[in-house]
């Protein structure tokens, strides 16, 4: 998670919420992207340190244990700095140009330069991130399966160029009008395996203005949002074009309270709410009423944790959490260098 400010309901339901199962069936790394903030925001960086301090937060308060997993700050492990300089030696400039994000956030973000080469190289960055740690799975939702497929490949180029064990010459065959040729292979496991996606369910959660919830759109219900806010926040958010009378009858399947009513209420509210629409039964203020009642059945138990941290306490996880993932990341470091034949 990038520190660019709390997290919200899209960041829970698309990922932490996965996270705190996943904890108990694997060994877990979770960290929050200061370096990957620089990216879009490098003009100011004051909000970086403070905004780390709630992003982890708002991880324990989601239920990540760091007994179970570990934190860690993305720029207190400095191989985090060094993989992605040698992996960007090997990555070819059309890889990162053919990312879809990277035209995307451009035309979404217009107020802010993005032509600049830690942009451009952010997927190099974001590799580098899954595979200083040698993992087997990375959980993701299906959006963001471009970017584990590109972290494949630059892992298989990496394994090409550098095999564990060296190269060695191998004879192309018997035939006389074949020449002996030299070619690569491995002996062992490779240096980067290339690791496969964990899909995990991600509920596409509409933002206020109907939009995908995004801190860059500033229409979010963020995780720290009292239940005041969330009810006034659902007072403004849009719902079916088509009904602008309370006497006009609705379509659920296009209005974006619905959608919130598919993740979090129960199966009774939602057909109370499809049948209420549908007839005109019931206007768009009790719908969105019923609506902030399951947010905030959500959002009270985390709100609750959170409160029971102190920031001395997130600071000592965080660097608990900074030295083991270093002591991590340095066993891959020694294999790439050994590989590469630099740094001996």
């Amino acid at each position: 998670m990038r520190p660019t400010g709390k997290l919200h309901l899209g960041n829970y339901m698309g990922a932490l919420a996965n996270w705190v199962k996943l904890q108990d069936q694997y060994e877990c790394y979770f960290f929050i992207a200061d370096l990957h903030a620089l990216t879009t925001d490098y003009a100011d960086t004051s909000g970086i340190a403070p905004n780390t301090l709630e992003v982890t937060l708002d991880f324990l308060a989601a239920g990540l244990d760091p007994k179970k997993c570990t934190i860690f700050v993305q720029s207190q492990v400095k191989q985090h700095y060094e993989l992605p300089l040698l992996l960007g030696m090997i990555t070819p400039l059309g890889w990162l140009e053919r990312v879809p994000s990277y035209k995307e956030m451009q035309e979404n973000l217009v107020n802010k330069d993005l032509t600049t080469y830690g942009f451009l190289g952010y997927p190099v960055l974001m590799a580098s991130d899954i595979l200083l740690y040698q993992p087997q799975f990375v959980p993701v939702g299906q959006d963001q399966q471009a970017h584990v497929e590109l972290t494949r490949e630059i892992a298989r180029r990496f394994n090409f160029f550098f095999p564990l064990g060296g190269r060695k010459a191998r004879d192309a065959g018997k035939h006389p009008d074949i020449r002996p040729v030299t070619i690569a292979w491995w002996e062992g496991d490779e240096v980067l395996p290339e690791p496969k996606v964990l899909l995990t369910v991600s509920p596409k959660l509409p933002g206020t203005d109907g939009r995908k919830m995004s801190k860059s759109y500033g229409n979010t219900i963020q995780m720290t949002d009292p239940e005041p806010v969330v009810r006034q926040k659902l007072k403004t958010m849009v719902t079916d074009p088509a009904r602008i009378r309370r006497s006009d009858p609705g379509n659920p399947d296009v209005c974006p309270v619905y959608d919130l009513h598919k993740v979090f209420s129960t199966l009774e509210t939602q057909a109370k709410v499809r049948l209420g629409c549908q007839s005109a039964g019931i206007g768009c203020i009790e719908c969105k009423s019923w609506a902030a009642d399951a947010l905030v059945q959500i959002l009270e138990p985390i709100q609750q944790r959170r409160a029971g941290f102190t920031e001395p306490q997130v600071k000592e996880i965080l660097e608990d959490g900074s030295r083991r993932a270093s002591r991590r990341a340095e066993e891959t470091m020694q294999q790439v260098r050994a590989a590469m034949g630099i740094g001996e």
